[in-house]
């Protein structure tokens, strides 16, 4: 796991190989253990590369250093983790390869020989590279499947740069900082910002499963992988018990995520998800597991007993974190610094805070993300199934008997607001917003005055709508939130986090079977919870779905509503740019008295406050202490 910055342009002219080391260092946190520097030239002297690395040294420590080089002057820069690196290696001996190191990167350069585009579709784990061939001076870029590994792209000194994260791009000459209104557009529809786009006019994302050749001044690219849940589902029956082969699945993703040369722990909630990985953890490791939970001073909010019990079942060394209201402030400036973006959920800023203890302990965790997109563990994932029969009852009963009926409940029944507001919402597109976004789209008018943002995407002909809202989920939802939240937050303090549930073999694998398995009546994952029966505590099995809540609806009302009314109503706000303070306005006091829960739509713009305030300050120094540091 590491940070790669690179740029690629023409031979003639300067070349921004300063600015290529200044930005390494930017991102310096995401690899403390080492950094390396590359630059070459085409054979035909038309090209120029640089490459830079930041190295969080995980496997082969002694000869893993990167940019790595091969005999031929081929040349690669890798941020991630191969997990089937032994079995390619052994099958690249038996063609004819030799190695020199023991590095799961050198397996990819080795690999780029036999198998050229093709490389990573033979690769299992997380991964974003780039790999050089002075031969035709072109440069190879590539994205995981699921978009586990970041990879971000501008125009640069008549070429290419690239780089891990977005600070380390505005370190490059004419890559300025401007806000982009459509980012900020889609970031008000869905609380973060969907992919291509970021929150800057002139940076962009790759996407997941896709590749892209630079070479000669021209860009080609290409999806080289899709998750299947987009396709219609395969008409044949399913053979076998999907049970057992599910565990056997799990069982193997766990397994080949522990392969390292460094100390492996998890990340544990007590929810159904992270205690599965520590159980099957638990199965295989010689030694207690090392698993770190964090909690709040509100006990209602806190999932700590549950881990404990979890931790306890397993024999882990347990550690745990108790944040609090107070915390927050700090904490979220700093976090917002890692997400170069508004942090989308309450959840980033303990995850920050958490990933800083466990860097104590261990150089590697295992975490649960990915479970709910791939066997549909939300309930919006059941409420999914029933859209087209709500929608089929008369218009009068919905839009003036249901939904106003819902609209006027206490504003502690918000879920079933949010619920009612979704089934009521015919559009697919912008019904995935009103399930992700703080805002529909009447509000978002009387909030903002930029147009709203949806993306454009449908479901495929014949698909299920199971299947449709967990690609959505796939492809969106989590590369471009949930996955870049997790890098950005373990990487902040040289952290590496492993997804077992997001292995490819898993998600095929749940996706041929039928949607009963992976939501049965009301039982959203009911695969996960008929395979992990016999092994994990039956008080964690039939918990409902929780999720990571913080308790802001309650700090926003009490020990934060200063924080909160300073940072809004504030006529110097960064934000009154995009926003209408009487909309503002409106919403916080609606909150405050207690009339409504708009607690997502408050943390939405207090984040995007935030995130504009910090942009707009000089160039980012050293962080503040964090709460770990100062213990």
């Amino acid at each position: 796991m590491c940070g790669i910055v690179g740029w690629i342009g023409p031979a003639e002219g300067p070349a921004p190989a300063a600015a290529v080391r200044t930005a390494a260092r930017a991102i310096g946190h995401r690899g403390p253990d080492g950094h390396g520097f590359f630059e070459a030239r085409s054979v035909d002297g038309r090209t120029r590369v640089l490459l830079a690395h930041a190295r969080l040294a995980i496997i082969d420590l002694a000869g893993g250093a990167q940019p790595m080089e091969a005999p031929d002057g081929t040349a690669i820069a890798f941020n991630g983790e191969i997990y089937n690196f032994p079995e390619l290696r052994a099958q690249l001996v038996t063609s004819g390869e030799r190695f020199t190191t023991n590095s799961d990167t050198e397996v990819i350069l080795r690999g780029w020989r036999n198998w050229g585009e093709t490389t990573p579709k033979w690769l299992r784990g997380m991964f974003a590279f780039a790999l050089w061939q002075p031969s035709d001076g072109s440069l190879f870029l590539v994205r995981d499947r699921f978009g586990k590994k970041p990879l971000f792209l501008a125009r640069c000194a008549g070429g290419l740069a690239f780089a891990s994260e977005i600070k380390a791009l505005t370190c490059f000459p004419g890559v300025e900082a401007e806000i982009d209104e459509d980012g900020v557009a889609l970031y008000l529809a869905y609380r973060f910002v969907p992919g291509p786009t970021t929150m800057y006019r002139n940076i962009s994302k790759l996407a997941p499963g896709n590749a892209l050749i630079w070479k000669n001044g021209e860009e080609r690219r290409w999806r080289w992988y899709a998750p299947p849940d987009g396709q219609p589902p395969d008409q044949l029956p399913f053979e076998g018990d999907p049970i057992r082969i599910a565990l056997r699945h799990l069982r193997e993703a766990v397994r080949i995520r522990l392969i390292s040369d460094v100390p492996v722990g998890a990340f544990l909630s007590g929810g159904l998800d992270s205690s599965a990985i520590v159980a099957l953890m638990a199965e295989t490791s010689s030694l207690p597991v090392r698993t770190f939970s964090v909690g709040f001073e509100e006990a209602a909010f806190s999932e700590l007993p549950y881990a404990r019990t979890v931790a306890k079942a397993f024999g882990c060394e347990h550690s745990e974190l108790v944040l609090s209201a107070r915390d927050l402030p700090q904490l979220w400036e700093q976090a917002t610094h890692f997400r170069d973006a508004p942090v989308s959920e309450p959840a980033d800023i303990p995850i920050l805070e958490l990933s800083r203890i466990a860097a104590r302990a261990v150089k590697v965790v295992l975490t649960g993300e990915g479970s709910d997109e791939i066997f549909g563990g939300y309930p919006k994932h059941f409420v999914e199934s029933h859209v087209g029969h709500y929608q089929m009852l008369p218009r009068w009963l919905r839009r003036g008997v249901i939904e106003p009926l819902a609209h006027r409940l206490p504003y502690r029944f918000h879920r079933i607001q949010t619920l009612f507001a979704g089934l009521g919402t015919a559009d697919f597109n912008e019904r995935m917003a009103r399930w992700f976004g703080a805002f529909s789209a009447d509000t978002l008018k009387d909030v903002t005055n930029l147009p709203l943002r949806l993306l454009s995407d449908q479901p495929e002909p014949g698909n299920t709508p199971l299947r449709s809202i967990l690609y959505f989920d796939q492809t969106v939802w989590l590369p471009d939130n949930l996955l870049e939240r997790g890098d950005r937050m373990t990487m902040a303090a040289g952290l590496e986090a492993r997804n077992p549930f997001m292995d490819h073999v898993l998600a095929n694998f749940a996706s041929a079977l039928p949607d009963d398995c992976r939501v049965r009546g009301t039982w959203t994952k009911w695969l996960l919870r008929k395979a992990m029966e016999d092994i994990l505590p039956k008080a964690i099995l039939q918990r409902p779905k929780v999720g990571f809540r913080l308790p802001v609806e309650r700090w926003f009302r009490g020990d934060m509503r200063d924080y909160v009314v300073a940072m809004l109503d504030d006529p110097d706000a960064k934000s009154r740019a995009f926003l209408k303070p009487a909309g503002v306005r409106g919403l916080l006091e609606q909150h405050l008295s207690a009339r409504r829960n708009h607690e997502k739509a408050i943390w939405a713009l207090l984040a995007l406050e935030i995130f504009l305030r910090k942009q707009s300050e000089p160039a980012a120094g050293v962080m503040p202490p964090s709460l770990v540091d100062a213990a």
